[in-house]
């Protein structure tokens, strides 16, 4: 089972219940839960929401999974309507609802990174440099394309929940993951299978990518790219259509020559 790391909770937590300021503090080890995208700024004259508001809210239960990987995550109400989508449906409790939403189809990681992004503004692993902040066990680069597709799960996951700051924060951190040919095409079957064919911000950088290394990639996975072409026909027509509009920038000049009609070709050749 994945490991669910919510980080900066506990602190967030003792600062609350002991009646500190939350503002300030030294270092960036620890994200500060006033710095959180999530963070609610008081209009003047209206009191402002304390994060110990946040925590005597309801208590959510989210049953996530199928059969013997089931598990139920608990989160506080008042956070969880930072989604639309919670906003909407615990609109639609009363007294007798159960407080209880099933995820059964949603993966258990990325759940836990959208919550310890409600309760502290990230999730791990952090960006650091041009890199991201991994265990030395997580930092090798595999075929499994593991870390691209936890960061895919967290940015389809936060469509659903029309938690935009997430969904831009998760891919920003695909750019900084390493992966072999194998690890980038089960991301790209991930991604072409699991978002809408508009959805250019995550499949376009794919695209490309394909486009200008396919060449030299696609003989180290040869036979998985021919597979996820048929599996995709839009994956395959996305790389054909960025390859072919590079080479009509290289040779503008040079197209723009020739004739535009086929029918100037003499019938005999």
């Amino acid at each position: 089972m994945a490991e669910v790391r919510i980080e900066g909770f506990q602190e967030a937590v003792d600062e609350a219940l002991g009646d500190v300021d939350m503002a300030g503090g030294d270092g960036d080890e620890v994200l500060e839960v006033e710095d959180a995208p999530n963070g609610d700024d008081a209009a003047p004259g209206e009191a402002r929401t304390t994060f110990i508001d946040y925590l005597k809210s309801p208590i959510i239960e989210l049953l996530v999974g199928q059969g013997d990987e089931q598990t139920i995550l608990t989160a506080h109400q008042a956070l969880l309507v930072k989604s639309p989508f919670f906003a909407e449906a615990v609109s639609q409790f009363d007294d007798e609802t159960p407080r209880t939403f099933e995820f059964v189809e949603e993966n258990l990681d990325a759940v836990g990174c959208f919550l310890q992004y409600l309760y502290t503004g990230e999730y791990y692993p952090r960006k650091t440099g041009d890199g991201l902040e991994l265990d030395t066990d997580e930092a090798s680069t595999g075929d499994s394309g593991d870390q691209l597709l936890k960061h895919a799960r967290v940015y389809t996951l936060a469509e659903k929940l029309g938690v935009m700051d997430l969904k831009s924060l998760a891919h920003s951190k695909v750019h900084r993951v390493n992966a072999t040919a194998k690890g980038e095409l089960a991301y790209a079957r991930f991604v072409y299978g699991n978002t809408p064919s508009s959805d250019v911000t995550i499949r376009k950088p794919i695209a490309s990518f394909w486009g200008q290394r396919s060449h030299v990639l696609r003989h180290e996975a040869e036979e998985d790219f021919r597979k996820l072409c048929l599996e995709f026909p839009e994956f395959g027509f996305d790389v054909l259509s960025f390859v072919l509009d590079a080479r009509e920038r290289r040779g503008g000049d040079k197209l723009a020559e020739e004739p535009k009609s086929g029918r100037k070709r003499a019938r005999n050749q």
